[in-house]
C-alpha cells in the first residue's frame, strides 16, 4: 500500500490534519490503534469554558473527514525503516505502508496518580483522577463515595504529575486547572449541598473566558480554593479521607476532612510515542514528548526528514491549540511537499 502521508493516530489531531491534507490534494492513510476514533476527547464529558458536548466536537470532525482517506483501525505500528527516503512501515494488520512522509499525533497518556503514593490512589477508596469523573459525569451516573453515600465534601488536587520536580515533569499540563474548576461547577450544580475545595500551587487561567470560569466558579458555586499543596492524605475507619495541606496564603497548616479527593492527572507523552521516538531516533524536549525543529519557525518538524509532528505529541495542549497545530501541520507538510518538487 502506498501514501503520500501516514498519519499515526486517530485523536482530533490526526482526524483534522488528514482531512486537511486530503483536501490539499495528498492520499492519505490514518492509522489507530483503538476500534474507534476520537482519542482522549470522545472520553469527556462537557468542554471548558462554555460546555459544549465533546461528543459533538468528535461528530464535526469525523463528518468533515473525506470518505476516500484509508483509515485502518485496531491497527499498531510494529517497525518503521527508511530507505531513499522513503519509509516502509509494518502494521499489526500484516500489512506494509510505503509512504513519503509521516505525521506523528499520538497523543498523550494520563499521568499514573499511583505514582504519588502519599495522594492514596488504588490505596484509598475515595481517590479518584479527574478522569474517572468526568467518566461519571459523562455516563450521567450519580456521584457516590464507595461506600454508596453523597459526598457532603470534595477536595480537587491540581497539578498531580506536573511542574513537579521529584518526578521530573517540569512542565504545566495546560488544562489541569480550568478542568478542576469546570468538574467543582458541575459537583455544586449535581450536588449543591455538597462543599467543593480546590487545592493549588498557582491558577494558570490562561485561556479565553477561563478568568470568568474562575470568578463564576466562586461567586455564583461558591467554590473554595487554597492554594497550598497536598502533603498527605490519609483514611479514617469509616472512608473519611484527612488532608493535609500548607496553606501558603495564610502561612499555617492545615487539616482538613472531606469525602472524596480528585486528583487533576496532567499529561505525559503516549506509549505509542515514546516507541516511535525509539524507533525514529527522534529528539525529545525536556517534558520528555517529541522536540520540534525550532518552536518558533519549525513547530511541526522533527529532527528527522520527512517526520512531521502534531498534537500533545509535542507537548501538552487544549482542544483548540491541538486543531489548530495539526491544521499548522497540514500546511507544514504541503510545503514540503512542494519544496521537494522544486
Amino acid at each position: 500500500m502506498n501514501s503520500d502521508v501516514l498519519v499515526i493516530g486517530g485523536g482530533i489531531a490526526g482526524i483534522e490534519a488528514a482531512t486537511n491534507l486530503y483536501l490539499l490534494g495528498y492520499s492519505v492513510t490514518l492509522v489507530e490503534q483503538e476500534s474507534e476514533l476520537g482519542g482522549h476527547v470522545a472520553q469527556w464529558n462537557k468542554l471548558f469554558p462554555n460546555y459544549k458536548n465533546a461528543h459533538q466536537i468528535i461528530q464535526t470532525l469525523l463528518q468533515q473527514l473525506p470518505g476516500d482517506i484509508t483509515i485502518l483501525r485496531s491497527t499498531k505500528i510494529i517497525h518503521l525503516s527508511e530507505k531513499d527516503r522513503l519509509f516502509s512501515v509494518n502494521l499489526s494488520n500484516n500489512s506494509t505502508i510505503t509512504t513519503k512522509t509521516i505525521l506523528i499525533a499520538t497523543g498523550y497518556d494520563l499521568f499514573d496518580a499511583r505514582l504519588k503514593e502519599e495522594y492514596g490512589y488504588k490505596i484509598y477508596d475515595n481517590v479518584i483522577t479527574s478522569a474517572e469523573l468526568e467518566s461519571l459525569l459523562r455516563q450521567n451516573k450519580p456521584i457516590l463515595t464507595k461506600q454508596g453515600k453523597e459526598p457532603s465534601r470534595i477536595g480537587f488536587v491540581h497539578c498531580v504529575g506536573s511542574r513537579d520536580r521529584k518526578i521530573n515533569n517540569l512542565y504545566c499540563s495546560k488544562v489541569c486547572c480550568v478542568t478542576a474548576v469546570k468538574q467543582a461547577i458541575e459537583i455544586r450544580q449535581k450536588l449543591p449541598f455538597c462543599e467543593a475545595y480546590c487545592f493549588y500551587m498557582d491558577l494558570r487561567m490562561y485561556g479565553l473566558n477561563f478568568e470568568e470560569l474562575y470568578n463564576e466558579s466562586q461567586e455564583k458555586y461558591g467554590v473554595t480554593f487554597i492554594r497550598g499543596r497536598l502533603s498527605e492524605a490519609s483514611e479514617t475507619i469509616d472512608g473519611k479521607l484527612i488532608l493535609k495541606v500548607e496553606d501558603t496564603l495564610l502561612g499555617r497548616p492545615l487539616k482538613m476532612t472531606i469525602d472524596m479527593l480528585v486528583l487533576m492527572v496532567g499529561m505525559v507523552p503516549s506509549k505509542g510515542t515514546n516507541f516511535l521516538i525509539k524507533e525514529l531516533g527522534l529528539h525529545i524536549n525536556n517534558g520528555h514528548f517529541i522536540a520540534s525543529n525550532d518552536e518558533h519557525l519549525r513547530a511541526n518538524h522533527t529532527n528527522k526528514h520527512g517526520i512531521f509532528v502534531a498534537g500533545s505529541a509535542s507537548s501538552p495542549k487544549t482542544i483548540d491549540d491541538t486543531l489548530a497545530d495539526a491544521r499548522s501541520a497540514a500546511m507544514a507538510i504541503h510545503q514540503f511537499f512542494k519544496n521537494s518538487k522544486l
